[in-house]
């Protein structure tokens, strides 16, 4: 059974990786879809126009292939880390998706959104404080006391 140390740092390698995957797939699909532009009409032959043209954009393509590797990612962290450590802890990339909206997309983040974006940041930081499982921290403590009492 890996340590808590092992499995703090794994936690916190995959959960980067979520965090970039994620917030440039996102980042990559808004600026694909601005490029594509909505559909004319909500008719058959417009949708399937607007929709070929979503699928031929390489920026749509980037961003589809982020987050597919931001899913599979996830899918991973949670066999092992609590689903209510990843998931708040994930919301990290919420604080780079600004960054990245106003420096890839030219988009004008106001005050306000910073200080969303600064609360969030908070949150990340106090989740980021408590153990990714508590599975596993328990087993470890039950695994350590059978342990000493066999010495």
């Amino acid at each position: 059974m890996p340590s808590g140390r092992t499995l703090r740092g794994k936690t916190a390698a995959l959960l980067l990786l979520m965090i970039v995957f994620g917030a440039a797939g996102d980042t990559l699909l808004g600026k694909g879809m601005r490029a594509v532009g909505p559909p004319q009409a909500w008719q058959l032959a417009s949708v399937a126009e607007f929709l070929s043209r979503a699928i031929l954009s390489p920026f749509v393509w980037l961003g589809f292939v982020s987050l597919l590797l931001f899913f599979l990612s996830y899918m991973l962290v949670l066999t092992w880390a609590d689903f209510s450590y990843v998931l708040p802890a994930s919301a990290a990339s919420y604080a780079v998706v600004p960054l990245l909206g106003h420096f890839f997309l030219g988009e004008a983040v106001s005050p306000l959104r910073w200080t969303g974006v600064a609360l969030i940041a908070l949150g990340v930081g106090l989740v980021g404080q408590t153990p990714p499982s508590t599975a596993k921290v328990e087993a470890m403590a039950g695994a350590a006391v059978e342990t000493a009492q066999g010495d």
